[in-house]
Parts: structure tokens; C-alpha cells; sequence
């Protein structure tokens, strides 16, 4: 009986989309494995792997297929491309595949998608790299060596040289490779960390306490993230640990008004709105429940975006997350806005940028980024940050960050920002951060975090203070 469903199939869809037209491979995969959420989790594991295998690896797939191939990859017709990009990964790194199946259901997939007259070439080069991959001579030295070696564009790795030795940007490489736990905060108006760790064991969900913070955790071992209970009834929310080290460096008392300006899919907005909550543990037979013991003024976070899309994102997260201190408001971050002009005692702007610190999970962000692209972006921080600043009250703090790894978007923006508007200056943020982090302080205030060094993404952050108003007058 043939499967109405080929996985094969569903992968060079996925790419297509990627490497062809330009959509994000995290949210095409998304869309896809929840179309698909009928399909077992053998073969749902499957269109996962080999999909972000691909696109992880894309330099190195195109470095063997041009020693193999007559049509050089940047030639084929892209179908075809997409087929042996996917059929190569197999080859190399998925030895659960025999390789006579790998080949024949390549020359399948070429002639279901039309292309029955280039079956016996997508098979002669795909035979010929089986029998060939052992000896694939790849380069030995220089940018281009770790450039095929890790499928890393060479200008991002001459990039990196300028700030950093061989062996932290090798670090980097080798982790953005490394297949990691999703990182959850447990959400701490609703449970505790012990509570939330209990259920995970209940829902076979293995769990381990990050290093950084208390109510941080790593999980793995789960089918499908949306289908837990604990994640229905909003007890965790998905989160890097450097994305909730923002909410601990922000550090809000009760009462105080908080923007965060550009804030979907929500996570920072509702760290900072949950610290604005005091909470007690009370005893409650075998378990602890977590009771609210609310300030007069408790304070509020407005968590705003450029679009409605991504603001009712918020407004999900919001809804999912039972708390009632915070509200979403599209507004375009880069357009002043003289209604909240000194309205915020805390200002979060973890502005858009390059991505390059997240590469590990959004793999095809290596290969959209562009010197030119970065160029674009910082003139866009720059603007934000000018609008923005005016939102902090004389004794505020606005926090800057960016998921990046590039001085030019971070700590020269910094520097930038504090020249231009002398009323801020850098705020000591060694006390407030675990020991294992503190001799990452870059400089008064900053903080850079990089993947494979650090147990996070790639992920930079600044705590800047506006004077207090006696000061300003001064």
C-alpha cells in the first residue's frame, strides 16, 4: 500500500521554502509538523532531522556535491538541488539509512516532482558520493577551512576574528552543531520550580535545573511541546536563560511601570510583569501552592510590537499566562512618542539584529544575514534607541539587548548611545548576575554571552541609567 504521505517529500518542501524563497525555517518546519501531527513521532523525528541537518550543514552538502557533480550546485534546477542537498545529509550523517534506500528514493522524489528525465543523473551523482565521501579531501587551513568544516558563511567568521581567538570562535562553531534540551522558565505565579519539576516526571518530560537561575530549566524527551499539559495550562514559558537573565538585570519593585518595546513573542515582557508580583510559599498538604500578596499598586508592564500580528502573539502569551498586570499595544518602536515620554521607570529593548548569536537553533539566519544587512540594522538600533530613551523617568534604566554576536550591534552601539545622550551611564551589574557569569562583564553595565563558553545562546545585554532629575539640571 503507498503512503499517502512521503516524508522525503515534505522535506524538500520545507527546503524549498528555505533555501528558494526566503521563509524561516523554524516557522515553515512549525507549520509543517503541525499540519502533520497525525504522522508518527519516528517519522515527525525524521522530517526534523533531516530538514535542520540540511540547512545546518548546507557549505559542507554543496562543497561534496560540486566534487561529484558536473552541474555545479549554484547551476542545478532547484528542485533538484533541494533533492540532493537532503539525499547527501543521509548519506553522511544519518547511518540508520542504507544508502541504496537513500538513492532510490531520491531518484523516486526527482521524478514525482517532474523530473523523470534526470532520474539516472540524481542517481549516478548520488552513488558516486556514497562510494566517494571517505575521501573528500576538505580544506585544512584558513577562514575557508572552518568555513566548510561547520557550514559557517567565511565573512561571519572574519567577523568574529576581530573580536576573538581561534579557539572561542571554533567553540561557538562546534556548539551551533550540538543538538541541545529546550531551555523553559517556570512560571512562578502559578507554581513553583519544585511543582513544575514534579509534573515534568509525571508527563515524561526530563527536566534538569539550569546552573544559571533557580527556575530555569532544560527539557527534553517530549513528542510535541503544545501537547503537554503543564504547557496548556501555562506553567512554563520557552525561554533562553540569556533572555531571562533581561527580567533578573531589570530587577522591578512594586508599583513601577515598565515598556518593553519591542517585545513579542512576549517572553521578557511576562518575566518582568511575574517579578512585579510578590509571592509566598504556603504549605498545602503534599504540595506548595503559590499564593499572591499584592502591593496596593503592583505595578505594570505594557509589552509593545510593530504589528498586530506579532502583538496578538503577546496577547496569547498574556492570556496563557494568568496575569493581569500586563497588556499589549502595537506601536512602531521607531517613531517617537511623546505620550510616553518619562511614563516607564524601566525601559526593555532587545532590539531586531543579526541573529548570529542564535544560528544553533534558527540555522538558515547564516545564511540571510549580510554585512550590508547588519549595516541596515544598526542605523535601525540607533533610531529605536534615540526614540525610546525618552520613555525612561530621571532615575530609570533602560536595558539594551540583542541576540548577536558583533560588537557593531552591541557595545559600539553602547558606546554610541551613551556619547549622544550623556544623561545615561553604564550601571554595575556584577552583583546581580551568578558567580559563573560575572568575569563575562565586558564592561560596566555589559555583558556578552557566547555559545559554547557559556551555557546560552549568543546574547549581549547593557543596564543604562538615566541620571536622577537634580542631576540632569546640573
Amino acid at each position: 500500500m503507498t503512503k499517502s504521505v512521503n516524508e522525503r517529500e515534505i522535506v524538500l518542501g520545507i527546503l524549498m521554502e528555505v533555501t528558494e524563497n526566503g521563509q524561516y525555517s523554524h516557522k515553515v518546519l512549525r507549520d509543517v509538523l503541525s499540519k502533520y501531527q497525525y504522522l508518527t513521532k519516528q517519522e515527525r523525528a525524521f522530517i526534523t532531522r533531516v530538514t535542520e541537518g540540511t540547512l545546518e550543514r548546507l557549505i559542507e552538502i554543496d562543497y561534496i556535491l560540486d566534487r561529484f557533480s558536473k552541474v555545479k550546485v549554484k547551476k542545478m534546477k532547484p528542485v533538484i538541488r533541494g533533492v540532493l542537498r537532503s539525499a547527501v545529509y543521509q548519506l553522511k550523517y544519518m547511518d540508520s539509512v542504507p544508502d541504496r534506500a537513500v538513492c532510490s528514493e531520491a531518484v523516486k522524489l526527482a521524478a514525482r516532482k517532474g523530473f523523470s528525465g534526470l532520474k539516472g543523473y540524481v542517481n549516478g551523482v548520488l552513488r558516486s558520493v556514497a562510494r566517494g565521501l571517505a575521501d573528500v579531501k576538505y580544506p585544512t587551513e584558513g577562514v575557508q577551512a572552518l568555513s566548510v568544516k561547520y557550514s559557517c558563511p567565511e565573512w561571519i567568521i572574519e567577523l568574529w576574528q576581530k573580536s576573538f581567538d581561534e579557539d572561542v570562535i571554533e567553540n561557538m562553531l562546534v556548539d551551533f552543531q550540538q543538538e541541545k534540551p529546550i531551555t523553559v522558565r517556570c512560571c512562578l505565579n502559578r507554581v513553583t520550580p519544585e511543582e513544575l519539576k514534579h509534573i515534568f516526571v509525571q508527563e515524561g518530560v526530563t527536566a534538569k535545573p539550569h546552573p544559571y537561575l533557580p527556575y530555569a530549566f532544560c527539557i527534553s524527551g517530549f513528542d510535541h511541546l503544545e501537547s503537554l499539559e503543564s504547557f496548556q495550562e501555562g506553567l512554563f514559558m520557552v525561554q533562553d536563560v540569556s533572555s531571562m537573565l533581561v527580567g533578573e538585570l531589570a530587577g522591578p519593585r512594586p508599583g513601577e511601570k515598565v515598556i518593553d518595546v519591542c517585545a513579542a513573542p512576549g517572553g521578557k515582557a511576562l518575566h518582568t510583569a511575574e517579578k512585579l508580583f510578590m509571592v509566598e510559599k504556603l504549605p498545602s498538604g503534599d504540595k506548595l501552592s503559590v499564593s499572591e500578596k499584592r502591593t496596593p499598586d503592583r505595578g505594570h508592564v505594557e509589552a509593545r510590537d510593530l504589528t498586530e500580528y506579532k502583538t496578538e502573539l503577546i496577547r496569547e502569551n498574556i492570556d496563557r499566562s494568568g496575569l493581569d498586570n500586563i497588556s499589549a499595544a502595537c506601536r512602531d518602536a521607531s517613531v517617537p512618542d511623546e505620550n510616553s515620554a518619562g511614563a516607564a521607570d524601566i525601559v526593555i529593548a532587545d532590539l531586531p539584529c543579526s541573529g548570529l548569536g542564535v544560528i544553533g537553533k534558527k540555522t538558515d539566519l547564516k545564511y540571510k544575514a549580510s554585512p550590508e544587512g547588519i549595516g541596515s540594522l544598526v542605523v535601525l538600533q540607533r533610531k529605536i534607541l534615540s526614540c525610546v530613551k525618552d520613555f525612561v523617568k530621571p532615575g530609570g534604566v533602560l536595558l539594551y539587548s540583542t541576540c548577536t554576536i558583533n560588537p557593531a550591534e552591541n557595545i559600539e552601539n553602547v558606546h554610541w548611545f551613551l556619547e549622544k545622550y550623556p544623561e545615561f551611564s553604564p550601571d554595575d551589574i556584577r552583583g546581580e548576575l551568578c558567580p559563573e557569569l560575572r568575569d563575562s562583564v565586558v564592561e560596566k553595565g555589559c555583558i556578552q554571552l557566547l555559545p559554547g563558553i557559556h551555557k546560552s545562546d549568543g546574547f549581549f545585554i547593557a543596564r543604562l541609567k538615566r541620571k536622577a532629575a537634580e542631576e540632569e539640571k546640573d
